[in-house]
């Protein structure tokens, strides 16, 4: 291998570029250590809070809890930081193999983008209906095999045909290829001023896209209700009723997540990523000249605290079925950064286990609805919590950056 440099990026996309920067020895000016993944969450957009539900023909109904900003977050970083990209892509298999092991023997480290479902290393069970195409790095190649920093802090070994037909899997994104240059390190203070701008407006304003209730305060509202609305067809007692449809949206499953991952696996870090955006805050005090930052960054640790209490009790220890899914989500979450490709054995384990508690939930759930509505109840109160501490978060960001 090229190097042995530590691969600390996790979410897919602050991280891969957070790897990218980091392997060509990019360094950030206020610090001299590379582009923080933090800084580059707070740059993107930074948190958010969006809450949604879904149901498909033929699959389970699902939550998606949004704990960071998705409007376009990866080309906002290289916008806002002034990162040149050079991209090749083409429609032609034997071209986009070739176009990779080119830029790689040249010395540069591509990005790329591939399914997640078609590669082999993340265990997932591929459909017609499911696709993901996300960004990972291209770090060496021996013409039949690839190797690729993705999520983990191990690199993982695939086979060139198997990532060709990963790459290839949805038109936009097709046999993409991308390589950066360093930020303009004279663009930092105003991307870390949009990017903090940006957040406020998710939790205060209607946001780019879809309902205003889907987020921010709103959002928390709507669903601090849903969690306890006894009429309303999208209430959790209705949609999400004690049984299969409630387990999957606190537990997921290996394809969909739930609850759990959404505030503890999903993103950069545990807790809805509120640490990391404090950790953010604090370089942003620094970077503007702004010390009154660090003070939403101490609401912001506050808020990690609560969300870290929520995952808890979205499946609570003293229920057995609830809190075996817990603990093997976590555990095949840590053995994927970890250990990478070498836990994949192991990791496939959990995921039989993981659907078999699925199953399982259909005719044994453990809640009865009483019991279900108390759990319910007690997740509104933490949520309602978690309200209040980031509404004087976003209040002091706000006034600190007037």
């Amino acid at each position: 291998m090229k190097t042995k440099t530590q691969f600390i990026g996790r979410h897919y996309e602050t991280g891969s570029i957070h790897n990218a920067l980091a392997i060509q020895g990019v360094k950030a000016p206020h610090t001299g250590k590379p582009y923080s993944e933090a800084l580059l969450l707070g740059v993107s957009g930074g948190i958010a809070f969006g809450y949604f539900t879904f149901e498909y023909k033929g699959y389970l109904p699902h939550v998606a809890m949004l704990p960071r900003n998705t409007f376009s977050p990866f080309t906002t970083i290289l916008e806002r930081l002034g990162i040149a990209q050079d991209i090749q892509q083409t429609n032609k298999v034997d071209i986009a193999e070739k176009n990779l092991v080119n830029v790689l023997e040249s010395g540069l480290y591509p990005l790329i983008w591939a399914d997640q479902f078609s590669l082999p290393y993340n265990d997932l069970l591929r459909a017609d209906m499911m696709w993901s195409m996300i960004p990972s790095l291209a770090i060496e190649t021996n013409g039949k095999s690839v190797t690729v920093v993705d999520r983990s802090s191990q690199p993982f070994q695939v086979s060139m045909a198997e990532l060709t037909k990963a790459r290839g899997r949805v038109k936009e994104d097709k046999y993409q290829i991308m390589t950066l240059d360093a930020p303009q390190t004279t663009k930092l203070p105003a991307a870390v001023h949009k990017g903090i701008c940006q957040t406020i407006k998710l939790f205060t304003e209607e946001p780019p896209k879809g309902g205003r209730d889907n987020f921010g305060f709103a959002a928390y509202k709507k669903f601090t209700d849903l969690l306890v609305n006894t009429r309303n067809k999208h209430g959790w007692e209705r949609y999400f009723a004690p049984g299969v449809r409630m387990f999957h949206a606190l537990a997921g499953s290996p394809i969909q997540p739930g609850l759990y991952h959404w505030v503890n696996t999903w993103g950069t870090a545990d807790g809805a990523d509120r640490g990391v955006y404090a950790e953010f805050l604090d370089e942003a005090a620094l970077i503007l000249k702004k010390p009154a930052l660090k003070d939403a960054a101490g609401k912001f640790l506050e808020s990690y605290t609560l969300w870290l209490k929520f995952a808890d009790s979205v499946l609570p220890d003293d229920v057995p079925m609830l809190g075996e899914g817990k603990k093997l989500i976590q555990k095949k979450h840590d053995l994927f950064v970890d250990k990478g490709e070498s836990a994949l054995p192991e990791i496939k384990k959990i995921n039989v286990r993981l659907r078999e508690l699925l199953k399982e939930s259909e005719t044994d759930f453990p809640l009865s609805n009483a019991q279900a509505a108390e759990l319910r109840a007690h997740l509104r109160d933490i949520v309602l919590e978690i309200s209040a501490v980031e509404q004087v978060a976003v209040d002091l960001m706000q006034n600190a950056i007037v």
